[in-house]
């Protein structure tokens, strides 16, 4: 038994949708999130930050003995995953490569993604799908003012339905079966698109794979948890109100909200 906890990052808020997934799936494990809400949104940052944002975010959870690191965004596995795996000897796992095998194992062939601008423009979606599926077509689409929009707690106002009637465009022609949710805020989005859509469709939520996956390695090399010990805790790089109204939100229970320098 391994009473460490995982520690989970993001930029802000999206990310407590795979610590809600992880909740479920790994209910005895003690989860640490980090939301760096001092440098929210990574979307529109270069290469060279958000890497080093990533750094940062590992380092506190290192301190805070993580067992295990998650990235909970889209951006930074996409920009700083390898660079934290070859620095760091805490096992480090992000949101592509857990998606990438789901997808794999469904014989799909054609596939949307929609995540931040800087994610879509590294290509990194597209790459691991076609490194791993052969003739996979995808269609990308770069959504971004819905992290932000879902960071400020707006994700169902006017304008929320606004910009997923803009980003939704490239997919109505009814020929997509799935949609990769490829950055962590959009699954608060699910009833929006697939109303705008008007056809039916599987979003893939990226917490659902990443905490099966999650299990299946925790169980692996013998680091699970079988008795919870402790109080699941959440730290912020900047506090923000509005982040506690939507985590309590989001995850339906309560949860402690401590800042961390």
């Amino acid at each position: 038994m391994d009473k460490r906890p995982i520690g989970i990052f993001d930029s802000g808020v999206g990310g407590l949708t795979v610590l809600s997934e992880i909740k479920k799936q790994l209910p005895n494990e003690n989860l640490i999130y980090l939301g760096d809400t001092k440098n929210f949104p990574y979307g529109s940052k270069s290469k060279e930050q958000i890497i080093e944002f990533a750094i940062q975010n590992a380092e506190k959870l290192k301190n805070l003995e993580a067992k295990i690191i998650v990235i909970a965004c889209g951006t930074a596995t996409s920009q700083a995953i390898d660079i934290l795996k070859e620095k760091f000897d805490v096992p480090i796992m992000g949101i592509i490569e857990p998606t990438v095998e789901y997808v794999k194992s469904k014989n799909i062939h054609r596939i949307g993604v929609i995540a931040t601008e800087g994610t879509i423009k590294n290509g990194a979606w597209e790459k691991n799908l076609k490194s791993q599926i052969k003739n996979i077509e995808v269609i990308n689409k770069a959504c971004p003012m819905l992290a932000t929009i879902a960071e400020e707690g707006r994700a169902t106002s006017k304008e929320g339905k606004k910009v997923i009637k803009e980003y939704m465009e490239p997919f109505k022609n009814g020929k997509i079966d799935k949609i990769i949710l490829g950055c962590t805020h959009y699954p608060v989005y699910q009833e929006l698109i697939r109303k705008e859509l008007g056809y039916p469709v599987e979003l893939i939520n990226t917490g659902v794979t990443v905490s099966k996956k999650l299990a299946e390695y925790l169980k692996r090399f013998n680091l699970q948890n079988t008795r919870k010990h402790n109080e699941d805790l959440i730290f912020l790089t900047k506090p923000e109100e509005e982040f506690k109204i939507i985590a309590k939100n989001l995850l339906k229970f309560d949860i402690k909200i401590r800042e961390i320098s």
